[in-house]
């Protein structure tokens, strides 16, 4: 065992301006903590580790700056960049804070609303394309309804499509590379968002213009808001080629989004979407989409930025060492044994369906076939719990 767990920038370890920055707000008290400017910010990450620094537009320029207060703002964030070591690894339009986004943006029954809401990400857009940023995310916070009197689903389906469709153009037409990343949440802030799952917006994805250039962002605490296994979603769109981003924070399954600290909730759960990733080689940015305690002072807050990283890490090696434990992969080999002899499934021919329907299949004899995962659970516990 190893007592390094250094991040790199080979990890690839990221964090919004938005986390980092959270003061501790809630909708039932304020804020706890003073704001930080985003150049701090950066230079907190870059003296943590983390590789790469996320933001919305308006985390970093104000709504309403100036052209003049907006080019200095951009430009002094892109020297604290250059002076730690960070980069700008994705971008996104806040496209729920302010007032005009209540009844969403691209999914809004106002024309203007929708109209602007373009407006605002293709500035984000250039936004990020100054800063260099490769990857974008849209999360439609407001997309969404508490009554479903107000639209039809589908027209709201129909005009997300559209605006997807743009931003995959205008990017194009400016030379960008963004791969646009859809994040899906079940509910929050609105009473249900019209994508509430990774699947579902897998699904969405095959009917866009572009879509090779449209993947995914999977939040842990999205899909644990929903009861659902964030591994599986992840896998799903790992399968697919469209994991391009990921979300990495933790959440009790059933509460409202708690954005905890990477894995303070469900650490076997992280563990296997850490190994997950490790295993199949994702080497797309590692974002930790949390933020700390309301609890926290400012150095909290660089307690939990480090706690990320290194329990992500901690994981990592806890893989590494559960895909070398000898007893571990003769029960995976057991399990998964060949039966010489036996038709499998593999791609149609008529012969092959032929020999499969003339098959007499012994269903009890297959049926008794050991399958020890009470074990094999117990003996990943063993390792998460360091007594292996």
């Amino acid at each position: 065992m190893t007592n390094d767990y250094t991040p790199l920038p080979e990890h690839k370890f990221s964090f919004g301006l938005w986390t980092v920055g959270n003061r501790g707000r809630d909708p039932f008290g304020d804020a706890v903590r003073p704001p930080v400017k985003p150049t701090e910010l950066v230079r907190w990450l870059g003296e943590a580790g983390a590789w790469g620094v996320n933001l919305h537009d308006n985390d970093l320029v104000p709504i309403d700056a100036s052209t003049a207060d907006r080019d200095r703002i951009v430009a002094e964030f892109k020297g604290a960049c250059a002076d730690h070591g960070v980069v700008t690894s994705m971008v996104s339009a806040n496209l729920f804070f302010d007032p005009v986004f209540r009844d969403g943006a691209f999914t809004s029954n106002d024309p203007a609303v929708r109209g602007y809401a373009l407006q605002k990400t293709l500035r984000a857009m250039d936004l990020g394309g100054e800063l260099g940023a490769k990857t974008y995310v849209v999360w439609g916070g407001r997309e969404g309804t508490e009554t479903d009197a107000c639209r039809r689903p589908d027209a709201a389906v129909k005009r997300l499509r559209d605006a997807i469709d743009y931003v995959c153009d205008y990017s194009i037409a400016n030379g960008y590379g963004y791969r646009i990343a859809l994040e899906a949440k079940p509910n929050e802030p609105r009473g249900d968002i019209y994508f509430p799952t990774t699947g579902a917006y897998l699904g969405f994805i095959t009917t866009l213009a572009h879509s090779e250039m449209v993947g995914v962002n999977p939040e842990v605490a999205h899909e644990h808001m929903a009861g659902l296994n964030m591994t599986h979603a992840v896998a799903q769109a790992w399968e697919a080629g469209k994991l391009f981003h990921i979300d990495l924070n933790d959440q009790v399954i059933g509460r409202h989004d708690q954005d905890f600290r990477f894995a303070a909730a469900n650490p076997k759960a992280a563990f296997f979407l850490v190994k997950f990733l490790e295993d199949v080689g994702y080497d797309n940015p590692r974002h930790f989409d949390a933020h700390a305690y309301r609890t926290e002072d400012d150095e909290g807050v660089r307690d939990f930025a480090r706690g990320c990283m290194r329990t992500y890490l901690i994981l990592k090696e806890k893989a590494a060492r559960w895909n070398a434990d000898a007893e571990i992969q003769g029960i995976l080999k057991e399990i998964s044994a060949d039966r010489p002899g036996t038709p499998t499934v593999e791609k149609h021919s008529t012969a092959h369906a032929d020999a499969l329907l003339a098959f007499d299949f012994d269903r009890k004899a297959i049926g008794q076939r050991r399958l020890p995962y009470e074990k094999l659970d117990q003996l990943t516990i063993e390792i998460l719990l360091g007594a292996r």
